[in-house]
């Protein structure tokens, strides 16, 4: 768990918590700084197809959804800025309403099949289509993926504070790709095996044909 992250979370309410059930609780770090996304956050964030995004109502509501698309639609801008577009869907923008009001939002990455997590704490801010707070940043933002639907706006996310997951209790999944992939290598093994199979038998088809045509001669 990174030191900022712990910073945010382990508050007087946790160690209260812990000290009640396992009689001792663990120091929070001075750790005032945001985190800063590494290499393996990086590569990991830029793999992901989806993840799940939670926001507040201004009553301070959790209220939390399934963001998707191609893969890498969840951009790394740079080691403290991510960015995604947010396009048409069922007109309710409740992430759009809450933000505005409350930019305080989390992110939750999964990858089922390797048993990883990560999770991510944030400010985020709406960036209108029609605004351009750097060269090129919104036309880079948008997944090129015809079949989703017009971009209705971009998301733009400052990373406060992130932490790594164990993947104890991480039940294994596995996406239509990953099934297809494993489908892909049994379909190849199984077409080569049957065509060693007919190598081997066409020996003795070739000897019992010449056998017959003698007996007909």
């Amino acid at each position: 768990m990174t030191e900022h992250y712990l910073h945010r979370h382990l508050t007087p309410a946790v160690a209260a918590a812990q000290f009640q059930a396992y009689g001792q609780s663990q120091a929070g770090p001075m750790a005032p700084q945001p985190d800063r996304l590494g290499a393996r956050e990086v590569a990991f964030i830029s793999a992901r197809d989806s993840f799940y995004l939670a926001s507040l109502t201004e009553s301070g509501a959790p209220y939390i959804q399934h963001r998707g698309g191609p893969v890498g639609f969840l951009r790394v801008i740079d080691e403290r800025t991510l960015g995604f577009a947010d396009y048409a869907g069922n007109r309710q923008l409740l992430s759009t309403g809450h933000v505005r009001a409350d930019p305080r939002v989390a992110l939750f990455l999964m990858h089922y099949r390797a048993r990883r997590r990560l999770k991510i704490d944030a400010e985020a801010e709406e960036v209108p289509l029609h605004v351009n707070p750097a060269p090129n940043q919104a036309t880079w933002l948008r997944p090129q993926d015809a079949e989703a639907g017009a971009v209705e706006r971009l998301f733009r996310l400052k990373v406060v504070a992130f932490d790594w997951n164990c993947p104890q209790f991480i039940t294994p999944r596995f996406t239509a790709t990953d099934v297809e992939e494993r489908e892909r290598a049994l379909r190849e093994r199984i077409a080569t095996l049957e065509q060693q199979l007919l190598e081997r038998q066409r020996p003795a088809r070739d000897q019992s044909q010449q056998g017959e045509e003698l007996r007909d001669g």
